[in-house]
């Protein structure tokens, strides 16, 4: 049977589509395409709504930032302010002049002769900014919109150029940093430089603290990229924060007086001064000589910059003899009363060398050998003491390493490990050869011997205060550890006493009115030639306390390189008792010994201080007073500096109350008055020309 064949119709009949299909098909992709426009119109609107709203804040700074050139100020710098709250740095505002040579060349194309006029411009600038009119020239023409002339200048100079008047150029306010009192703790306060960083002394080792945040100078352009404006600040900024140190800037003053006049007169190289609190580790004053003026710290050497004090060692000679006897007398291997034969020649052959004392002694007791400096007796003692427990004694005092002190730059001295000593190495470290020590050390040990054995951290930096908040940051005492039993401190200051009695080698260190204690030193220097001890060079020292009763100063004298008479008891202990005397007048200690007995002391009167202002230091007659006893007058200090002022109360002996900084505008009582001993002198103080700005 034959199969049917599908016709031609019935075929075009099935490939038709089925009318509601095609209509769903039709509304699918309808809804598709729909869809797809709902997307991206929200995707859009979203887009939209992110640049629009949330991300606004942030694309119109970018648009201002087209149109603006952000040149940073320098900040406010926290002030630095000694004991009593005076101020040793302070950040005043000054003028800087700045030129806009694209702005300067528009305005001078429209006149005749233009580059005549520039070069006018630049012939009137240059004097008042200390540089040549060709300098000047080529600074204004630079193809810029904002070339800096001068900043932080002086208000004389910067008014003076005000006045002119000149197209293009425009000023600003700056910081400049100021020290009011000169050289008066420069190498421990430090300086900063023209970009507000610290980059000596405190101001570096707290530069992140009181460095502040700087404001910003702007300038405005057109879309071309033309200035359209002169320029404004946008930000003030903020200050740093305040450093309280532990320095009396008075007290300061005295070392660095009487270090300097013993530098001078005994024509050293240098010297160094320390005067320090026994019973919390506070360092009163620091001192170095040569120093230098850290508002023109560029034309000193970098050698007058740097703290000796903390960063230079050298060998103690005797006066490390303290620390010998302190472990011996600790240990309990010797008493103060007991015999030692420092030999009737005077030598002491030990390790195939030689010891020599500067006389012979004979027989002296412990107490004695420290009097009377004996080497031979030093290194008997330590040759029973024994190098393992000398050695540990040196490293619990201190010696060899870090006192960490808030003060960059410190070194620790030389003190090698015991099994590196030989027989004569033993015997030399006893009386201060072969090992090293910073002043520092050697104050902050000795501190330990006065106060009771207890080894305390010196610091610098009493407090830190955020002027913006009021907060403080206390650094208080930290005790290190305890090295002496009391008892046996009490001995060794009792020895020490002893050393300045009238036949003891500190004989010229006592002060009248006052029972003191100290240690001489004389230690030779190695030569860097030869690489042996210098037959001339020597480093004099001396390092003491005061009162003895109850000890409220340590101070270390040490004269480099002096000339002549090189004993430290000749040198350096007169200096300490002169520096002892004025600071405890200064700090009212009643005296505790009669003063006739004072009067017996052989020690040399102090050389004149140098003269400040003839004129204002002369004396005023005296006024008779009701018994007749003549009554002094009140000085005229209007004008000095105050380090003028400090110079004469070395001189007069008047105990002042210095108020602000600067120089003297006002004083209480009026110059002229009569004084008596019951009358507050007090000396208020303005910086010249110059306002401190403003804090937040």
């Amino acid at each position: 049977m034959k199969a049917h064949k599908p016709s031609a119709s019935e075929r075009a009949n099935r490939r038709r589509p089925d009318p509601k299909q095609e209509v769903r098909a039709v509304r699918r992709r309808i809804r598709f395409i729909a869809g797809c426009f709902v997307v991206l119109c929200a995707v859009l609107a979203l887009r939209a709504f992110y640049l629009q709203v949330l991300s606004a804040p942030q694309w119109q700074e970018r648009a201002r930032n087209q149109h603006r050139k952000i040149i940073p100020l320098t900040p406010q710098r926290g002030a630095l302010f000694d004991a009593q709250g005076e101020a040793l740095a302070v950040s005043l505002e000054a003028d800087s002049a700045y030129v806009n040579p694209e702005f300067l060349h528009r305005i001078l194309a429209q006149q005749a002769d233009g580059a005549g006029r520039l070069s006018q411009m630049a012939a009137a600038i240059a004097p008042l900014i200390g540089e040549k009119p060709q300098w000047v020239l080529e600074r204004m023409q630079r193809d810029k919109k904002f070339v800096w002339l001068k900043r932080r200048m002086a208000p004389d100079r910067a008014a003076a150029l005000r006045a002119l008047e000149l197209p293009g150029v425009f000023f600003t306010r700056e910081h400049k940093r100021w020290y009011p009192n000169g050289r008066v703790a420069s190498q421990v306060i430090g300086f900063s430089g023209i970009d507000n960083r610290g980059l000596e002394g405190l101001e570096r080792r707290y530069d992140p603290l009181i460095a502040g945040d700087g404001g910003y100078l702007v300038t405005r352009k057109d879309a071309s990229g033309r200035s359209l404006g002169s320029g404004e600040r946008v930000e003030a900024g903020r200050r740093g924060r305040d450093l309280y140190l532990t320095i009396d800037k008075q007290i300061q003053y005295i070392a660095e007086h009487e270090l300097a006049e013993a530098v001078t007169s005994s024509k050293a190289r240098g010297g160094v001064a320390v005067v320090m609190e026994p019973a919390s580790g506070r360092v009163l004053a620091m001192a170095s000589q040569p120093d230098y003026d850290p508002n023109q710290f560029g034309r000193f050497p970098a050698a007058t910059r740097r703290n000796r004090v903390v960063c230079d060692s050298y060998e103690p000679g005797s006066t490390f003899k303290l620390f010998l006897l302190a472990a011996a007398l600790n240990e309990e291997l010797f008493k103060p009363q007991q015999q030692i034969d420092c030999t009737k020649s005077g030598h002491y052959a030990i390790g195939g060398k030689v010891i020599h004392d500067h006389r012979a002694l004979g027989v002296l007791t412990v107490a004695d050998v420290l009097k009377f400096s004996s080497n031979i007796g030093c290194a008997k003692i330590a040759q029973q003491l024994g190098r393992e427990t000398f050695y540990r004694y040196l490293r619990e005092f201190g010696f060899g390493q870090l006192t960490q002190i808030d003060f960059d730059g410190e070194v620790g001295g030389l003190l090698r490990a015991p099994q590196d000593w030989f027989e004569i190495d033993l015997a030399a470290i006893s009386f201060g050869q072969g090992v090293t020590v910073t002043p520092l050390q050697l104050a902050t040990a000795t501190c330990a011997v006065v106060n009771g054995g207890r080894l305390m951290q010196p610091y610098l930096v009493e407090r830190i205060v955020d002027p913006r908040t009021g907060a403080e940051q206390l650094h208080s005492p930290r005790e290190v550890r305890q090295v002496l039993r009391p008892a046996v401190a009490q001995q060794l200051r009792d020895m020490m006493v002893r050393v300045a009695d009238v036949d003891g080698t500190g004989s010229r260190a006592r002060v009248p009115g006052f029972l003191v204690g100290g240690k001489t030193g004389t230690a030779q220097k190695v030569d860097p030639v030869t690489g042996t001890y210098s037959v001339d060079k020597r480093v004099s020292s001396f390092v003491g306390f005061a009162p003895a009763e109850a000890p409220r100063l340590v101070v270390l004298v040490a004269l480099d390189e002096p000339r002549g008479e090189v004993y430290g008891g000749i040198l350096a202990a007169p200096v300490f008792s002169r520096i002892v005397e004025q600071t405890l007048r200064y700090l009212r200690v009643a005296p505790t010994q009669p003063l006739e007995d004072a009067s017996r002391t052989a020690r040399p009167s102090s050389p004149p201080p140098r003269e400040v202002a003839p004129a204002l230091l002369s004396e005023m007659p005296p006024v008779p007073t009701q018994n007749g006893a003549p009554q002094s007058r009140m000085p005229d200090f209007k004008g000095l500096t105050a380090r003028d002022v400090l110079a004469l109360m070395a001189r007069s002996g008047l105990n002042l109350r210095i108020e602000g900084y600067g120089r003297v505008v006002r004083q209480q009582p009026a110059a002229g008055q009569a004084l008596d001993a019951t009358t507050p002198l007090t000396l208020y103080l303005q910086p010249p020309q110059e306002a401190i700005y403003a804090t937040d």
